[in-house]
């Protein structure tokens, strides 16, 4: 964490959003580093170069700060997902298939995403954030594939909504080493094409 504090230096004071960004950017770090245990405020602090109570006024505990990282690789996870789909062929096949690719990046890129989860566990916040970050998938998933699908708007999200709830099975069963990144895509891929009423091709 040494090359951190030597960049925190020397990036002197910064606006509130740079400051909160670079604080979650270190937060983060030491979570690969250490797991969630070896973050607190008091950690964060002494990693990013700064004062406990300029942390303290960014994040007012612990698990405020666990909320605010889960959030933050959530969006970071969107952001890619959706560069990644404006970039594919404009085809259902390709489409699903750079997806599901991106579905599983998160949990082979990103691991402290599953740790940071289970740290929250319990924490009555997380449920609402959880509805909502689901909700807001679905609804980029639908309108992504609603020009490929003969389905109603309303219909297609309850297939989007039964597809993510497989993609969760097929994460858990990739995290267990029960299957390959390669086969799990191919497997949402199938089901996604499968399940949205895709348009025949002429």
């Amino acid at each position: 964490m040494t090359q951190g504090r030597t960049t925190t230096a020397r990036s002197g004071r910064l606006a509130k959003p740079a400051r909160r960004e670079q604080l979650l950017d270190t937060a983060l770090a030491l979570v690969g580093e250490h797991g969630t245990d070896g973050l607190t405020l008091a950690t964060l602090a002494e990693a990013a170069g700064v004062s406990r109570p300029i942390v303290y006024d960014h994040f007012g505990t612990r698990p405020e700060l666990l909320l605010a990282l889960y959030r933050q690789l959530d969006e970071r996870h969107r952001r890619s997902t959706e560069q990644a789909v404006r970039d594919a062929t404009p085809t259902v096949d390709e489409i699903a298939r750079v997806m599901s690719a991106a579905y599983f990046a998160c949990s082979t890129e990103m691991p402290e995403f599953d740790a940071i989860s289970a740290a929250l566990k319990g924490n009555p916040d997380v449920q609402a954030i959880q509805h909502d970050m689901l909700a807001g998938y679905r609804d980029w998933m639908a309108a992504t594939l609603l020009p490929f699908s003969t389905l109603t708007t309303a219909a297609l999200r309850l297939r989007c909504v039964g597809v993510l709830g497989a993609a969760q099975t097929l994460a858990a069963e990739l995290n267990l080493g029960a299957t390959s990144a390669q086969e799990a895509i191919s497997a949402l891929t199938d089901l996604i094409v499968g399940s949205i009423g895709a348009q025949k091709r002429p």
